[in-house]
């Protein structure tokens, strides 16, 4: 026989359903997508100093965001500070540091626990444990106890959280469905199956409010958890709390519409899932560029390691500075392009510089156009398709 319970009457849409005949055509090329990029940048090839600076910084934007959501003030630069251990906060703003903490030590955890078997799957008390990291050492309502299910009915705006009464047994019942139920049949597409799942809880967090406080800080740590379980690597699990604190407006909208709709997720999966997919180009084109940085360093240095007398030197650390620079640097202004390169060519004219200039491009190592000169970007990009080498041939000229 089954149980009444109070929830399907006040939240019908809380069903524990995922129907993927209503997924529109291109959401599953997204999630192909999603699938590819995690795949390239999960174990991709970086020197330890560069990982470990890309890891706090994309550590420190996921705290922030998850934390911002709920009107956390602090800076990225804060945050960052925070994760480094470097930022002391006057007393007044302290709290608004213990938040990100709070995030920090959380987003450390789960890994720590993966990799330990400690964290195969979602379970309540996981869930409870993840409330109690959120809300460790805040300040709280009476009525709000860090890690207790709550014993009274809550409401965010117009919306109502689910029945107190029923709040473990939804819990039990949403890590019971995520756990067994396989939302894509494929093995191979364990990302993308994980990153359904990993949304869908967090949609269902939010429906159901099973805390006093803290339910989406909650809910994208778990979302979080459940992305790491998945093969999504740690860097990019991060990019959903930024694009739900960056579309912060229109998250709240789509959380709104998803309870109104009766329980169509799809659209909500959808925003999430666009937004992830824009966030791992982004994530690539940083990643890339530090690695051309190091290829192309090393290529310098390769060049000139025959070259050792002071003009080559000078043309070198021309090169090398040079490549910092995002756009062409007029002939005239290269003298002044770095304290170094100031020093190199104080009491040279313009003639010498035009002659090193020469050399350099001689050397496939720089180019000039009509806006100045710049590094030689092309001469690192490899497998380039013949239509797109034209493409981008034409926007420098």
């Amino acid at each position: 026989m089954t149980e009444n319970r109070i929830y399907q009457e006040t939240h019908p849409w809380i069903s524990f359903q995922l129907d993927l005949r209503r997924f529109d055509y291109t959401l599953w090329f997204q999630l192909g997508e999603v699938q590819a990029k995690c795949e390239q940048v999960a174990g991709v090839p970086l020197l330890p100093d560069v990982e470990e600076y890309l890891h706090q910084v994309f550590l420190a934007k996921g705290a922030l965001a998850t934390t911002a959501i709920e009107g956390n003030t602090l800076s990225e630069e804060d945050a960052l500070g925070l994760v480094r251990g470097e930022l002391e906060l006057p007393p007044s703003k302290e709290y608004l540091g213990n938040e990100i903490r709070n995030i920090v030590r959380a987003c450390n955890n789960i890994p720590e626990g993966i990799l330990s078997g400690e964290l195969a799957e979602l379970t309540v008390d996981r869930i409870v444990e993840l409330n109690a990291l959120v809300l460790h050492d805040l300040p709280l309502r009476e009525d709000v106890s860090p890690g207790i299910i709550r014993e009274h009915d809550v409401g965010v705006g117009r919306y109502r959280g689910a029945p107190h009464q029923d709040c473990e047994h939804l819990l039990k019942k949403l890590c019971s469905w995520l756990n067994v139920e396989s939302f894509l049949p494929n093995e191979e597409l364990r990302i993308a199956s994980g990153v359904l799942k990993a949304i869908v809880a967090h949609l269902y967090l939010a429906w159901i409010h099973p805390f006093g406080d803290g339910n989406g800080r909650t809910a994208r740590l778990v979302e979080f958890q459940l992305l790491l379980l998945s093969g999504v690597p740690t860097a990019a699990a991060h990019l959903l709390s930024n694009h739900y604190n960056l579309t912060r407006a229109e998250y709240y909208r789509q959380l709104d519409l998803a309870s109104k709709s009766g329980g169509d997720v799809s659209p909500f999966i959808q925003y999430a899932m666009q937004g992830l997919n824009d966030a791992l180009d982004e994530q690539l084109q940083t990643i890339r560029a530090q690695q051309f940085h190091v290829f192309w360093m090393n290529h310098v240095h390769n060049s000139f390691r025959q070259k050792v007398n002071a003009t080559d030197l000078r043309r070198r650390q021309l090169v090398v500075d040079l490549s910092d620079e995002t756009e062409p640097v007029p002939i005239a202004r290269l003298r002044y392009l770095s304290p170094r390169i100031a020093e190199a060519y104080a009491g040279k004219t313009d003639r010498t510089i035009r002659r090193d200039v020469n050399v350099l491009e001689g050397m496939d190592l720089i180019r000039r156009n009509y806006e100045g000169v710049e590094i030689n970007r092309e001469l690192m990009s490899a497998f380039l398709s013949p239509v797109i080498a034209r493409e981008q041939t034409k926007d420098l000229s």
